[in-house]
């Protein structure tokens, strides 16, 4: 399975260059709400939410528009996507865009653009 993790004992600084890697990707434009990757405040620490490929989102998603691909990446089928935004609601962290200038929804595929973009090393792609 591939998937973006942060790295164990990392620190990261609350830059936003992953954040900002992610939304121009994906909406070319710097714009954390339209991010696929959060920073987070836990117990005084910051740090990045990534998508954990659970797969609730694929549950929720009414017009079958998210499955899992062989690699174990849940991906949205954008012909397909209704746009209703049920699996942004679900989405335990947050992480799941339904930006309201786009018609469909937006997940992390786990391409690794905030990885590279992240001067601290705190993130990387993974197989497990």
């Amino acid at each position: 399975m591939k998937k973006l993790t942060v790295k164990k004992d990392s620190k990261c600084m609350a830059c936003l260059a992953c954040v900002q890697a992610c939304s121009e990707a994906f909406y070319k434009v710097m714009d954390p709400g339209k991010s696929c990757i959060r920073i987070v405040e836990k117990d005084g620490n910051v740090k990045p939410a990534v998508c954990v490929q659970c797969g609730k989102c694929a549950k929720a998603c009414e017009a079958g528009a998210i499955t899992q691909n062989a690699k174990g990446v849940y991906t949205i089928n954008k012909k397909l996507c209704t746009g209703c935004g049920k699996c942004a609601e679900v989405c335990p962290f947050q992480v799941l865009v339904k930006a309201e200038d786009s018609p469909v929804s937006s997940k992390c595929i786990a391409c690794g653009i905030c990885a590279k973009a992240c001067p601290m090393d705190v993130l990387e792609v993974v197989e497990k």
